[in-house]
């Protein structure tokens, strides 16, 4: 039978409101509101222009009902800035990524999560290091956050909204973390949105993060703090914090150049005027909106190994969104970019059970 909850699922992430799509399916809008509210089944024509219109393949719309995301334990980046079409389609691309994990950990056997519960520790630097020391890390720079995070058991996801107001978001279901990142920024700011969102993940685990603004403030502090410990980041800090100095010396950590300054600062190793006349200066030379001197983008190991897998047997993408019956543009969105293939990744078959560590 024909899912209405599908259908606003297409709807949303198209980013189309009710009348803007019966205005390009030549349908009406209570037509619209009517399947959408299942209160009628509609007809072969007017599944196909909704097929025209959105392009999802005709199986999608009659799949059974779609991955529910509880909207109010979800951390959005920077989501005051964002529209509520942009925050339903951010929503929505969660529910396809919850889809693609599940038919995904029906075949693999993937990392179990391995996070530790912080939701009782009020101060963001104590929290990122005790994460640190969780995992053995000490107090060394993380030279790949992501594939740390998929070590231990975090989903990863990209997002393909090509937009400033949606960075990353995250959320637990079913005891598993998950994480979608906006790939169209830059490398470092892209690490610091995993760290932002991994702070989310291990201090807000069970209230909801929108409900205060010190929630945003916590994960930022905790983003920081992990991917610049305070021990070594003293100790190898620049002693005069130039703007040079801060350009040469942030490939150590992995992080912007606003990012260094910030951690300079909250550390007393810089003061107010210093930081801000730093901040002005690395804004004249582009550093406030890019990342002029950057470093190379992470890529996720655990979906070049899944991906390679499934080629060597012969399953291409277009197999995979087959059987999930979502329109190949959405699987692309949802892992490509994050796993950085430019072309067929060479992974050898494996024998035995394909398990992905």
């Amino acid at each position: 039978m024909f899912n209405p909850r599908r259908l606003s699922l297409a709807r949303k992430r198209r980013r189309l409101t009710a009348k803007a799509l019966a205005e390009k399916s030549g349908l009406a809008v209570d037509t619209i509101s009517r399947l959408e509210n299942g209160s009628n089944p509609p007809d072969e024509a007017t599944v196909a222009k909704l097929v025209r219109v959105l392009n999802y393949p005709t199986p999608f719309f009659f799949d059974q009902d779609p991955e529910d995301i509880d909207t109010g334990a979800v951390s959005f980046r920077s989501f005051s800035k964002m529209s509520a079409r942009e925050r339903d389609a951010a929503i929505s691309a969660g529910s396809l990524g919850l889809q693609l994990s599940l038919w995904v950990e029906a075949r693999f056997n993937l990392p179990a999560p391995n996070l530790p519960d912080l939701s009782y520790e009020a101060d963001p630097e104590n929290a990122a290091h005790s994460v640190r020391q969780f995992w053995g890390i000490g107090e060394r720079p993380v030279g790949n956050l992501m594939g740390l995070l998929e070590t231990n058991g975090v989903r990863l996801f990209s997002l393909s909204e090509n937009t400033a107001s949606v960075n990353a978001f995250s959320f637990w279901r079913d005891d598993k973390p998950f994480v979608f990142l906006n790939n169209f920024k830059t490398a470092e700011s892209s690490i610091f949105d995993t760290a932002h969102e991994l702070g989310h993940l291990v201090m807000h685990k069970h209230g909801d993060p929108k409900e205060t603004r010190s929630a945003e403030r916590e994960a930022n502090s905790f983003a920081s703090a992990f991917l610049m410990p305070a021990k070594d980041f003293r100790a190898r800090a620049p002693r005069r914090a130039t703007v040079d100095a801060i350009l040469q010396a942030k490939t150590r950590w992995r992080v912007s150049a606003m990012a260094m300054a910030y951690r300079l600062n909250s550390l007393g190793l810089l003061s107010e005027w210093q930081y801000k006349s730093i901040c002005i200066e690395l804004g004249k030379r582009g550093y406030r909106t890019a990342e002029p001197i950057g470093i190379a983008r992470e890529t996720s190991a655990i979906w070049r190994k899944v991906l390679g897998q499934l080629w060597s047997e012969k399953t291409t993408k277009n197999d995979i969104a087959s059987n999930l019956n979502l329109p190949l543009d959405e699987l692309e969105g949802l892992i490509w970019n994050l796993a950085g293939l430019d072309q067929r990744p060479t992974d050898p078959a494996g024998a035995g059970p394909r398990v992905i560590k």
